[in-house]
């Protein structure tokens, strides 16, 4: 029993031995040179007076200054006058006053600091370098060279194994194109890329960024934003969830709750994923993509799976389009189709595949329709091929006008004069005293309707036209309505949303 106790201490001292370590011998500070010596006490210590080319060696580190005190039983050592710090053949530190602590290799140096390595330059006035964790950090305001790059901060870590800073408080970059603001900035020497871990302010005399998160690559000009990111030109406004950007290629791109403001032209657009491109300027926006073109009480809204912002052949106005499910809302009109165009130009906006548009009471459709608006109002529509025209008379009933082409003029955003160009045929339900007399059946290449409070009030025919009014009782339901008539209001757009 007596020999496994005694195993089992023996086993358990080793142990914590091995966790806590042997204890290491102490290495004292070495004098290389020094052209006077002088031995004087202090508080009760032997200190050594060093005057003239003063060399110190301690493991790797090289000390050398004009003077210093050398307390050997402290293993310590101050420093005076053109202070250097050498560590390898890379580090150097320079300052007017150190304090080594041989013991835990600290050198704190003061007055006129300067480290220097292969990438950079850091100048200021308190440093403090760890030499067994290899790092230094100043705590009073500092200022690094590195390349184009001048950086500032009032706190500041170096890692140069790593050859990386952190930075906190009042960061600042200067760089000849633009000026970098942060709260907390983490910096590569070598890459060159500067890491945002707070908000940061990217400034140029084209833009201006915004964000809390992200990374700029100071060396090729690339750069990512994250969390409440957002950048202004000089006529745009970019947010995103996250945002990349190329600024040699002029190229960007938006994630997430992404918002396209244009300043100039006073429109919106919105989506979830978007693509920017400066030279020559086009946009493309997708997943729930939304255009908003504002106005004084009345805004246009489009959604679409897709939409795309170029230059016309002039690169002075936009285009706009919009791919897949289109929808468009305002409150003078409203419409459906496959595809739009919109030219900023002349304010004309084109429907493609299977349009249908609602202005009112009216239903209009075609193979093809142009909006043509006039101070953000509408001004007059073009329907071409297979043009036709409904509105509800009643429950049951619908005045109907079809041709192979329409032209329809508006007036305080009302539907006031329709022109039916070529195969023109009308269904419209006549009125004596608000009470409907029968059903009137027109046809006539060329007729003009003329409406009022959303009511035919008078017909043209240009050429002979053909046609009968016969009583409601004797119309059967197949003949109040065209053969393609379609009433599609439960796809009318209700809301903005």
């Amino acid at each position: 029993m007596r020999k496994f106790l005694c195993s089992l201490l023996s086993m358990l001292l080793f142990c914590c031995l091995a966790k806590t370590g042997f204890p290491q011998e102490r290495t004292q500070i070495r004098i290389l040179n020094s052209n006077s010596l002088e031995m004087k006490k202090s508080m009760g210590s032997e200190l050594k007076r060093l005057i003239g080319d003063v060399e110190l060696q301690h493991e790797d580190v090289f000390i050398y200054c004009d003077s210093a005190y050398l307390y050997e039983d402290k293993n310590l050592v101050e420093g005076y006058s053109n202070v250097h710090v050498r560590q390898g053949d890379t580090l150097h530190l320079y300052g007017d006053f150190l304090r080594y602590k041989g013991d835990i290799k600290l050198a704190e140096i003061r007055r006129n600091v300067r480290l220097v390595d292969k990438e950079m330059e850091l100048f200021t006035e308190f440093l403090d370098y760890n030499v067994n964790e290899e790092f230094g950090f100043y705590f009073n305001g500092g200022k690094i060279y590195n390349g184009e790059n001048t950086l500032e901060s009032k706190l500041g870590y170096y890692y140069p194994n790593q050859k990386i800073f952190f930075f906190r408080d009042s960061v600042k970059i200067i760089n000849p194109d633009y000026t970098i603001y942060s709260d907390t900035l983490k910096y590569n020497t070598v890459s060159e890329i500067s890491y945002f871990l707070g908000p940061t302010e990217i400034i140029s005399d084209s833009s201006y960024i915004y964000c809390e998160n992200g990374w700029y690559n100071t060396k090729t000009d690339i750069s990512q934003f994250n969390q409440n990111a957002y950048l202004i030109n000089k006529e745009q406004t970019v947010k995103g969830d996250s945002l990349y950007y190329d600024r040699n290629r002029g190229f960007g791109k938006a994630f997430k709750n992404v918002e396209l403001i244009d300043t100039v032209q006073q429109i919106i657009l919105k989506g979830n994923y978007a693509e920017y491109y400066e030279e020559p300027e086009k946009t493309m926006i997708t997943d729930s993509a939304l255009f908003i073109q504002i106005t004084n009480g009345d805004s246009l809204f489009v959604h679409a799976d897709t939409l795309r912002s170029r230059l016309d052949s002039t690169n002075t106005h936009k285009i706009l389009s919009a791919y897949f499910k289109v929808k468009m809302y305002k409150k003078d009109f409203q419409g459906k189709c496959d595809s739009m165009s919109y030219s900023f130009r002349d304010s004309v906006i084109q429907l493609y595949g299977d349009p249908v548009l609602w202005s009112d009471e009216n239903q209009l459709t075609s193979e093809y329709i142009e909006i043509h608006t006039k101070h953000n109002k509408l001004d007059y529509l073009e329907l071409y091929r297979s043009a036709f025209i409904i509105s509800q008379e009643d429950s049951i009933r619908f005045n109907q006008i079809k041709g192979k082409n329409m032209t329809g003029y508006f007036k305080n955003g009302e539907l006031e004069k329709i022109d039916v160009k070529g195969n023109g045929q009308t269904i419209y339900f006549p009125k004596d005293e608000n009470e409907i007399i029968g059903v009137n059946q027109v046809e006539s290449s060329y007729i003009t309707l003329f409406l009022k409070d959303k009511e035919i009030i008078k017909i043209n025919f240009r050429t002979k036209p053909g046609g009968t009014l016969n009583p409601l009782d004797d119309t059967p339901d197949s003949e109040m309505k065209f053969k393609d008539f379609k009433w599609l209001e439960k796809s009318r757009p209700k809301s903005k949303i």
